[in-house]
């Protein structure tokens, strides 16, 4: 059955049309139940094409958090990506699909004692620290490995904030470098995050200044250092246009290659970078209400089973499938299955009146949606389906 979606100029602007041309093929020719994330693997391959284009010397970690998928995982391996990753979960992924030690790096600055058993016997050898008792576990673990310490720096400007919980500041940041030097670790380099969905371009100056200033530390201190881990950070299109991929790395590179020694190696984290844009959540109306003033539009997925980041501020675009022909909308609060007050995911959205039974589509929703997915009260975590060339899945 051919189903008719109110598609409407902006959301060219959100999402290419070529993406939401498959997804609504797709949607033409197979019946599967909802909600399901449809992803664009022309489009991962796209971005991950444009990332690291632009700065000398650079290495990209995709990080595996933002969407574990494991048909994902395996079309980022057949491109030679990196990986970063923090648990034994995500490298028991990896290891079934064979990636190499040399491809996997780790930047959670604190981890578990089984994770890095694991990831020693594995021959992993790059890990990110913020504190002594960081470094005693690595020595003790995975002794003589490479170790970049993490440097505090500010996340204004940035939709998920991530300063807070780790990093540290210059001074313990120099001081950690000589501890595991001391203890026989290999302090190779500087990490830093700006903080996710950071759209402030300004963030990666302020951080580079730091970190140039630890560099020179670090070297009064004998420690001759060679990585530059910029993590993460890079924007995506949710509602609205973003600063470029290629406007924040030309800007990264001239700072970088300004400040810092030329053959410097440079580690990038990106994660929703990758498959933000390359995902569409189908989901259906399952109810409506009117309370008070409010109109409320119920759909099968909510903050629990796939759109938790609506909590901490991330709005979403939608398009509704509706076979109204009029031109009225309304404002909606639209929110989740579950029976948790809690599971509100908007307010003051402004769509066409869909039907209960019609489907919404929800764009730009690769990432950090099914990875934070649970089944609270009995709802299943949604599917993650592949579109690849040719409707191949």
């Amino acid at each position: 059955m051919l189903r008719t979606f109110k598609v409407e100029k902006f959301h060219a602007s959100i999402i290419p049309e070529s993406t939401l041309f498959k997804v609504l093929k797709y949607l033409d020719k197979e019946v599967i139940e909802t909600p399901f994330l449809l992803i664009d693997s022309e489009m991962i391959k796209e971005k991950v094409s444009m990332i690291g284009r632009h700065i000398r010397n650079s290495k990209i970690f995709y990080a595996v958090k933002a969407n574990p998928d494991i048909e994902i995982l395996k079309f980022l391996n057949e491109l030679n990506l990196g990986f970063e990753i923090s648990s034994e979960g995500e490298l028991e992924i990896l290891s079934s699909l064979g990636v190499e030690p040399e491809r996997i790096i780790s930047s959670n600055p604190v981890k578990s004692l089984k994770f890095l058993k694991m990831a020693a016997k594995y021959g992993i050898h790059f890990f990110s620290y913020d504190s002594a008792d960081e470094v005693d576990k690595l020595t003790k673990v995975v002794p003589h490995c490479n170790v970049y310490v993490r440097l505090s720096v500010p996340n204004e400007g940035s939709e998920w904030p991530l300063s807070k919980k780790f990093g540290v500041e210059l001074d313990e940041a120099a001081t950690l470098l000589t501890y595991a030097k001391d203890k026989g670790l290999n302090p190779v380099g500087i990490t830093f995050h700006v903080g996710s969905q950071c759209t402030n371009v300004y963030n990666w100056n302020i951080a580079l200044d730091k970190a140039k200033a630890l560099w020179e530390l670090a070297e009064r201190n004998k420690i001759k250092l060679t990585l530059l881990n910029i993590g993460g950070g890079y924007p995506i299109k949710y509602t609205k246009n973003v600063v470029s991929i290629e406007t924040i790395e030309k800007n990264v590179n001239n700072l970088i290659y300004d400040k810092f020694p030329k053959n410097i190696e440079i580690h990038i984290e990106p994660g929703r970078a990758v498959v933000g844009e390359a995902g569409i959540f189908v989901a259906t109306v399952i109810g409506k209400a009117q309370r008070s003033d409010e109109e409320w539009l119920y759909i099968d997925i909510g903050v629990f089973n796939g759109l938790m980041e609506s909590v901490g501020g991330i709005k979403y675009s939608y398009i509704v499938e509706s076979y109204k022909h009029t031109k009225y909308k309304k404002r909606y609060t639209i929110a989740g299955p579950s029976c948790d007050s809690f599971d509100v995911i908007d307010k003051n959205v402004t769509l066409p009146e869909p039907d209960t039974g019609n489907l919404i589509l929800i764009l730009s929703s690769g990432a950090y949606t099914v990875s934070y997915a649970s089944e609270f009260n009995g709802f299943s975590i949604p599917k993650t389906i592949l579109i690849q060339r040719k409707g191949k899945r």
